[in-house]
């Protein structure tokens, strides 16, 4: 699917080119230019639609994270980028099971969200490495399955990493969708593997943006849902203390942003931050890897 949607915008772009150099009879550097400009401000309008619709649906922002003219162009900047960056590049290269030589710590399963695969989490990979730390990316298949659906393969993915390092317990890390993924393990399973859960920008009280989505469990991570609130009900007080919600009030797919402050767990809250930035910004891999690596010294 990534592939077949990249080559439908390469297709797009030559197709604008081609046109360019046929109808208005310019040099096919600048066509080819042209046609990817297009490509751009066409993904550029989606990011820009995304925050719109949040805002719209948002909780208010606290006064602390206002912004100002010139960190509201940074937010939308480098959520852009980072968005191209996940699409275009990240996707392409899946994490897998990555054992460090002399790991530290625990070992980290990543899970990614709606739409993505455990490519998303290169840069946080790549941190991972650096700190010496064993993980584990998966794919969660098919793309639209119901999330319970997803949970044999999580199962499986923290008896394989527990398997290879030779460890108790994992840390888990759930991006978006990634973080309902994980609390439907441990509804299934209980913690006994799992010595901490860290989230990031989930929607645990579902997103009024789900209602664009397709797939079944679009339509569990809706506002007010029946699956969100069974959830909500089946989770006990000393399993809410396992997690660290990391989340920003700018979300722009999150909405209302406050959607991710879980009662029961630690609430990291972060501004100036987008969705899908949230996988790559300095400050959330910083606050995420000290979370893990706590979570060794338990």
């Amino acid at each position: 699917m990534i592939i077949l949607l990249l080559v439908l915008q390469a297709g797009a772009m030559l197709a604008l080119a081609a046109g360019a150099h046929v109808w208005w009879h310019c040099a096919w550097p600048a066509s080819l230019a042209l046609g990817f400009a297009v490509v751009l401000l066409v993904r550029a309008g989606i990011s820009a639609n995304n925050f719109l619709m949040s805002r719209r649906a948002g909780s208010v922002t606290p006064a602390a994270h206002a912004l100002d003219p010139a960190r509201a162009l940074g937010l939308f900047l480098h959520e852009f980028l980072s968005s191209m960056l996940t699409s275009s590049w990240y996707m392409l290269h899946p994490i897998g099971l990555r054992l460090q030589p002399q790991a530290r710590g625990l070992p980290v399963l990543l899970i990614h969200g709606y739409a993505c695969n455990s490519g998303y989490w290169l840069p946080m990979s790549k941190s991972l490495t650096r700190a010496r730390i064993s993980h584990y990316g998966i794919d969660l298949e098919p793309p639209g399955a119901a999330i319970d659906d997803f949970v044999p393969q999580v199962h499986a993915a923290v008896e394989r990493l527990c398997a290879e390092t030779g460890s108790a317990q994992v840390v888990v890390v759930g991006h978006s969708m990634g973080g309902l993924v994980a609390r439907a393990y441990l509804r299934r399973h209980g913690h006994d593997r799992v010595a901490r859960v860290l989230t990031l920008g989930t929607p645990h009280y579902g997103t009024a943006l789900a209602h664009f989505g397709p797939g079944c469990n679009a339509v569990q991570m809706r506002r007010g849902s029946e699956w969100l609130n069974l959830l909500d009900a089946s989770e006990a007080d000393l399993q809410r203390t396992l997690f660290i919600s990391i989340y920003s009030v700018h979300d722009n797919i999150v909405a209302p942003q406050d959607s991710s402050a879980l009662p029961g767990a630690r609430n990291l809250v972060f501004g100036a931050i987008g969705h899908v930035a949230l996988g790559r910004h300095p400050e959330i891999m910083r606050a995420a890897l000290q979370e893990i690596e706590a979570a060794a010294r338990r």
